[in-house]
């Protein structure tokens, strides 16, 4: 079994896990409408008051699953992911504000980008289409899907989304400042990568649609 197929297991396991944690019962969810006032006042000098951020390093949040942003907002909450600035904006919210927040933001449309280094952006299409086969580095696909959709209630949609952000949190995860990934798994794959091939499919993020 190579690590890409270890990885569609992993991934196979934690979705039948999650679904049999409450089977009967479905999850609390929140009203994207009660939102608003704290997307105003908290949210929106970032992130823009659609969740599509225009500032590089910010990224853009519109279009992440419900469970997923609401999972980042209670962890940087809990300091299970590390970010100054973000936990001075979660510090006041409450559970039922963080998942107010997480249903106005998923119903929001995230708007295209462009990759700016065509070049780099086609190594980067090798990389989340086939990995690297000669380090282990599986498809960034298998988890986040062909067009990088991902899958709402672990991984995030990745289409779209800012390169410089995105090598961020590779490089963060590739150097375990990030730590709230399910298994290590990111970790895992990070560290497996070069400088080069995380800018690479940074770049092919970007422009994904």
């Amino acid at each position: 079994m190579n690590i890409q197929q270890a990885l569609i297991l992993a991934v196979a396991g934690l979705t039948s896990t999650l679904a049999l944690a409450n089977p009967t019962t479905a999850p609390s969810m929140g009203d994207p409408n009660k939102a608003e006032s704290i997307v105003t006042s908290v949210c929106s000098g970032c992130h823009g008051p659609d969740g599509n951020s225009v500032a590089p390093t910010n990224p853009k949040i519109a279009g992440l699953g419900y469970e997923y942003l609401d999972k980042q907002l209670t962890n940087f909450k809990s300091g299970d992911r590390k970010s100054p600035v973000m936990a001075g904006m979660v510090a006041s919210l409450s559970p039922d504000d963080m998942k107010n927040l997480a249903a106005y933001f998923s119903e929001k449309e995230r708007k295209a980008g462009v990759a700016k280094d065509k070049d780099l952006a086609l190594l980067g299409q090798k990389i989340f289409r086939g990995g690297v086969q000669g380090s282990g580095v599986p498809a960034c696909a298998s988890c986040h899907g062909p067009q990088g959709r991902g899958i709402p209630v672990q991984f995030p949609a990745l289409y779209g989304q800012h390169a410089d952000y995105v090598y961020d949190q590779l490089n963060k995860f590739r150097l375990g400042e990030r730590a709230n990934d399910a298994a290590k798994m990111m970790r895992t794959i990070a560290a497996k990568m070069t400088d080069e091939e995380m800018k690479a499919v940074a770049q092919y993020v970007q422009g994904l649609r």
